[in-house]
């Protein structure tokens, strides 16, 4: 079962003037307009936003070819 809330909001002349336009045109309600944009309007707020950028260090280069795994064991014990 759908529960629907009847509640009052103000909302400005000419966006409300806007609103009975689009809803004529789109052959809907109002209500279902300002469900449909409250509804997207909430979906946004709930996506993660973008992350940012992951800083870059600088290593001082390469200390050893990790194909190589004698020169890996050497550099991990420190010769």
């Amino acid at each position: 079962m759908v529960r629907h809330m009847k509640t009052t909001l103000n909302i400005p002349d000419t966006v409300m003037a806007e609103l009975r336009r689009e809803a004529a045109r789109q052959g809907r309600t109002m209500s279902e307009l300002v469900e449909a944009a409250l509804r997207l309007l909430l979906q946004q707020r709930s996506r993660p936003t973008d992350l940012p950028p992951l800083p870059s260090l600088s290593s001082g280069g390469h200390r050893v070819d990790i194909a190589d795994r004698e020169a890996l064991y050497q550099a991990m014990e420190g010769h």
